[in-house]
Order: C-alpha cells, then structure tokens, then sequence
C-alpha cells in the first residue's frame, strides 16, 4: 500500500506482484490479468525482419529482437539489390538464353536491367500502371488497364493488343496461345483472338495451364477449369468443367505441377489439388501461413527437387521442399 492506502503492482516474468510498503514483501499472483501490461511485453521474432536494418539504421546490433539477414538456411545470398522503381513491382521476367531481366511496376515504368551487374539498362514509361509481366520466346508482355503491350526482346517491335475491359493481372502462355485475364481481343495480324472466356464473378486473378487445362483464380474465391481437345491450334469454343471453391477469400496464385494443382490465397493457406475420376478435384493438404499469400513459383533446385517459392504479405519469401 502506497502513502494513501492504495495498492501498487509491478509486472513481472513470472506474473503479476502487489507490494506492500507496509510489510516490504513482494506478494504474487500467478494468474495475472488478460489486460495486464505483462501481457503486452513483446518477445524476441528472428523470423521477421528488422525494418530499421533494413532501411540501414538499427544501432542494437546483435542485441536486436529481428532478423539482421536477407535470408535463413543455407545456400542464399543476396547478389544485387535492384533500386528504381517508385511503387508495386507487378511482374519480374528472365527470359530464357537472355542476360537482361526485365521487370514492370504499378508506377507506369518497365525497366530492364543487367543480369551481370544489377545495373538498370534502359527504361520505358508506360502511359499507365503495369499490372503484370510474363516472357515467352522473344516476347514480353505487360498486362495494362484495356491492354497487353508485346514487346519483341530481339526487335523494337510493339504491339498493343486491344480489347481487355479492365486491368490484366493475370497472364499465361500455352503453345502459341496467350491468355489474359478477362477478355484479351487483338486488332492486329501478329496475333488473333481465340476465345472468351466468361464465368467468373469477379476479376481474374491468376491463371495457369497443365494436361490440356486452363485454371483461372478470381477475386470471388473460387478456381475454374476450362478444357478442350486442343489447348494449341485452332481453339473454338471452351467450356468450364469445374469450379472448386475452398478458399475463404481472394485465390491469388496458381501453380500446375505433375498433375497436381497449387492455390494460394490471401486467406493465409495454400491448398494441393488433385483429380480423381470424372474431374472430382479434392484438396489433399491445406498448408496454413501466418499471413495472406501473394505469389507461388516452382523450380527444380540443383538436385532436381522440386522446391515451391512462396512470397507472403509480410515481405518474405519462403521456400518448400515437395514430395519427389
């Protein structure tokens, strides 16, 4: 008890203490309060990165409670650090047998840079944000609000493909076939439109192609399939054979891999389909992140392992080994 009568408490490691001037004894309790200030001390996360390491100004050092390091594990470092775009990189491209890497950004820029280097080789503005970038052969394509613009990588040719309503986040290339998200029509001779593909209730965003299959992911949770007998030349009509619905909220990516198929959402889980007889796709494992998922990528590592990239909305990157 204080001077006035009135009890004075102190948190501890262990618990909650009441002193008493009094009979100078600590005494103490167990069962702290829920709202108790000992529940709000924070303790040590090496998993999350120091932002004031990051930025280059945390001066605890090794005492800090967050990560001082680009990554944990073995066989990574950081190369280069590519600095230039001013908002949201939308799409990161390498295309195959080249050394430039070429990037797009929701800053109306596409840049490319040095694979030796780091260092940005040229620039182009856009007229409007980007909404992604994938390469194909001597292509790249940027996904635009109305639009894809393809660039030749060995040309400076470009062609505008007019006719998508809305921003294009998504894109794939099957054979050769590109495909868009919501309506991808074309007014010129390079390339001709195939099919629209109508369904979804909300945009679409992320696509994927395997076994003669498109799997588009929408802003409305679910994940379609549309087949036909030729996914390569000369495409009528597609149908939708399948909606699988389990995500609780935005499907974000999509990868196809050995016939199975990877979502992402940004209901912090990534879900592993597969098809049994007559198209019955089921979940087999649902993997559950701390946060939303953003974007999945899957390579083999040097042994041939395949590994699946998983970039989440904490500013990580995190890395799965697969069954073989």
């Amino acid at each position: 008890m204080d001077v006035h009568g009135r009890e004075r408490k102190l948190a501890g490691n262990n618990g909650e203490f009441s002193y008493s001037k009094a009979n100078d004894i600590f005494l103490r309790n167990p069962n702290p309060p829920h709202n108790s200030s000992l529940s709000t001390l924070k303790s040590p996360d090496h998993n999350k990165l120091c932002k004031y390491w990051k930025s280059g100004h945390c001066h605890r050092g090794d005492k800090c409670w967050y990560l001082h390091s680009w990554s944990r594990g073995d066989g990574f470092t950081m190369l280069a650090k590519l600095e230039g775009h001013k908002k949201t990189i939308r799409g990161i491209a390498l295309p195959s047998g080249h050394d430039k890497l070429y990037s797009g950004s929701s800053d109306g820029t596409a840049r490319i840079w040095d694979g030796h280097t780091g260092k940005c080789l040229h620039f182009t503005n856009l007229g409007d944000e980007a909404g992604s970038l994938i390469t194909e052969g001597a292509w790249v394509f940027i996904g635009m609000k109305n639009a894809v613009k393809a660039l030749n990588i060995h040309s400076d040719l470009e062609l505008n493909l007019k006719g998508p309503v809305g921003q294009v986040y998504a894109m794939v290339v099957a054979g050769d076939m590109l495909f868009a998200g919501h309506r991808a029509s074309c007014e010129t001779d390079s390339f001709q439109l195939a099919a629209s593909l109508e369904g979804h209730n909300g945009a679409v965003s992320c696509l994927a192609v395997g076994d003669k299959m498109l799997f588009s992911g929408s802003l409305d949770k679910t994940i379609r399939l549309c087949s036909s007998a030729s996914l390569v030349w000369d495409i009528d009509t597609f149908q939708c054979i399948k909606t699988l619905s389990g995500h609780a909220d935005v499907v974000t990516s999509l990868v196809h891999c050995n016939g199975y198929l990877f979502s992402s959402s940004v209901d912090c889980t990534i879900k592993v389909w597969f098809a049994t007889e007559g198209q019955n796709w089921e979940v087999l494992y649902t993997h559950k992140e701390e946060n939303g998922v953003l974007t999945l990528c899957g390579m083999n590592d040097a042994k041939t392992k395949p590994v699946l990239f998983c970039s989440c909305n904490d500013d990580s990157v995190r890395l799965y080994d697969l069954p073989s």
